[in-house]
Order: structure tokens, then sequence, then C-alpha cells
């Protein structure tokens, strides 16, 4: 079986759609399947391993944020190469010009596709001014996928959210952790010894892209908070963006790591206590099954990975998504409180341990196999008719 799998992000790149998309292209290729990719050019030109054919088209950088590159509309050239290399399925990531020329190519050559829908634009254009496109990138996107024999989504509250908005054939796909990889057991004192600590000093932990979509000057609020309830407590931020500037004005004593990956960043992850994360812009949010196989206490808003994976105060710490003082005040009393986040973060492991990417990469074939099946039912009672 091939599978042409289309995203204008990839691999190294660091954010949640090319991390899901790395784990499910590794389990396909496991399964036997030939893969073929169809992505913007990365900036060394590497091709994928693991790819029977990984196509590279020209790309450009959005112009709020430079450092994502979308491809420029392909069509033709899809349709050259799915002509001679016809896949079984398509599976389309990203809903960009790429996106579309994938779409409009799958559908006049009768594959059958599926999407997934890994980014809340509603989110993003609020945090960058846009509030005024958001409505017609509303329509433009559920047409997208109503076009599409599947939508993959990673949580029921999504699922909900789309399927009111006139979405059709909406399913979830959840995720999943390496938790031998994410893992207590990576705490590293040699690495908290560079942080100047000691080894009863509190560590409280963001991990993801210092950006004004992620809900930075929350983070900035409930980490000030938490040192001044706790002064002994260290704040370390990993990742990178435009917002780091301000961020390191407000939080001084913090250590920025800049982007981690990898080996170390699990050990980053296991060696703080306490997750602060209080982005309402995931779909889902990997840092955060991340952090509890880590063994941290999570205090997140009761919102996509949170919501569907922590239950309140039994292995982490949820908020109402409306109650921003609430956040605050939940992370300064946690911070002071040594047996409880520890109480929370052994929870939280024992919870983010059953959750296998073998599973969610089955889960991921069977969707395919069945745009499959479907496509070839509807053709089978079309010719009928």
């Amino acid at each position: 079986m091939r599978i042409a799998l289309v995203s204008e992000t990839w691999s190294p790149e660091v954010n949640g759609v090319a991390h899901t998309l790395s784990h499910l292209a590794s389990h396909l290729v496991a399964k036997g399947l030939t893969l073929q990719l169809i992505r913007p050019e990365p900036a060394g030109g590497e091709r994928d391993r693991l790819m029977e054919r990984d196509l590279h088209v020209t790309g450009i950088a959005l112009p709020i944020y430079a450092d994502v590159h979308v491809g420029i509309p392909c069509r033709r050239r899809l349709m050259k190469l799915w002509r001679q290399e016809r896949p079984d399925a398509v599976y389309i990531a990203t809903e960009g010009p790429l996106g579309w020329s994938a779409l409009n190519a799958a559908r006049k050559l009768d594959i059958p596709i599926v999407s997934g829908f890994h980014t809340n634009f509603d989110q993003y254009a609020a945090n960058y001014r846009l509030g005024w496109s958001i409505p017609i990138a509303q329509r433009g996107l559920r047409y997208f996928h109503n076009r599409c024999g599947a939508t993959l989504v990673p949580t029921h509250e999504q699922q909900r959210a789309l399927e009111n908005r006139g979405y059709r054939n909406v399913s979830v796909l959840a995720r999943g952790v390496d938790a031998q990889h994410y893992s207590p057991e990576r705490r590293d004192h040699d690495l908290r010894r560079q942080w100047g600590i000691t080894a009863d000093q509190p560590v409280a932990l963001y991990v993801g892209r210092l950006a004004s979509e992620k809900n930075i000057e929350l983070l900035a609020e409930a980490m000030s908070a938490m040192k001044q309830a706790n002064p002994a407590l260290v704040q370390v931020l990993v990742g990178d963006g435009p917002a780091r500037k301000t961020l390191a004005q407000r939080l001084p004593d913090a250590i920025f790591t800049g982007f981690q990956k990898d080996d170390a960043l699990a050990r980053h992850y296991a060696s703080a206590d306490i997750f602060v994360f209080p982005s309402l812009s995931e779909t889902f949010g990997n840092v955060v099954p991340e952090a509890m196989a880590s063994g941290l206490a999570v205090v997140a808003f009761e919102h996509a990975a949170a919501k569907e994976l922590i239950t309140r105060d039994v292995d982490g710490c949820l908020v109402a998504t409306d109650d921003r003082q609430g956040f605050i005040e939940t992370a300064r009393v946690l911070s002071c409180d040594p047996a409880r986040y520890a109480r929370l973060g052994h929870q939280a492991r024992e919870r983010a341990a059953s959750l296998s990417w073998a599973n969610i990469g089955d889960r991921f074939l069977a969707h395919l196999i069945q745009a499959q099946s479907s496509r070839h039912a509807a053709a089978h009672t079309t010719s009928h008719v």
C-alpha cells in the first residue's frame, strides 16, 4: 500500500504537526507501507530516508511567521507524479496552497483523501490581529475538509466544535507519547547543577514556541507569582520565538535554553517539577503528555490535550478556560506544596504511560484503509447505476 503525505512542515522543524507526522510515518513504514512525502523544500535540501519519494516544492515564508514556509500551488506537478506513481490514499496535514493543490489533484484522479485538522486558525488570527479574516477562513476550511473523505482531529472537544460548524465525517485520532523516551528516569542532576540549583529547589518549566498565540503574557504572570510565593523556585523556558526578548525582560531570573530535542529535551522535562502551560491555541499540544510522562505536575487550562488526559487534582491541575486569575493562583499555590506536586507528577506518569504511538499509528492506518474502501465501494455502486 502506498500513502502520500502532504504537509507544509516536516521534521526537523519543531512543532506539533511535524512531531505527530514523524511518529505516524515511522509506524506506517514499520508496517510495510510505502510512503511519498510532498513538502516545501527544506533549507538544506535533504531527503527523508523513510520515503520512497520525497518531492520538494518551492516554499515561501508567511508574512506573520517568517520561519514558517508554505508550498506554492503545484497541482500539475502532483498529477504527473500520481499518474506515474499512484498512491492508494493521500493524507493532507495542512490547508495551505500545497494542501489545496493536493486536494484538487487527488480529487481529479479519484484518489481517496484523508485530512488532518492540526491548527486552531481562529486563535492564531486573533493573536496576530487578523480577526477580520476568521469568518472567511472558517468557510474556506470547512469547504476544504468537507471535500475530503474524512477529517481527523486529536480530541473529542475539537470533533464537537467542527461538527457544530458544519464539518462532515470528522473522527478522533488521538496522540501518543513515547513513555520510555520521556521518563522521570531522565532526570539529570548535572543539568540541574548547570542551572545553578540544589537538589531540593523546585523547577517550573515551559516548553513551546515563545510567541503571542501561546498566551505568553499569562505565562509571565504565572511564573512571576510562583517565584514571589517560593523564592527558591527556578524558572526554565525551553523554546524560542519573537516573544523571547519580552519574556526575558518580564522574567529576569529565568533560564532560557532555546529549542531542545531528542535526549536533551527529555532531560529538560525530567529535571523539572512543575509544567506551566497557559496556551489555548493548540488543537492538542504534544508537550502536555510529554510533561506528564516525564513525571511533572501540569498546570493547564481545561482545553485540548489537558482536558482529554488530566483528571483535576488527580494527575494534574486544570483551570477553566475563562479563569485567567485562577490559572495564576493555581500555579502559585502548587509551587509551595512539594508533596502535592510530587503526587500529581507520579500520577501523571501513570496516566501517560498508557498512551502508545503504536496504537495511534494503527488507528491512523485504519482510517486510511477505510477511506480507500469507501472510495472503492462508491465507485462500484456508481458503475451499477
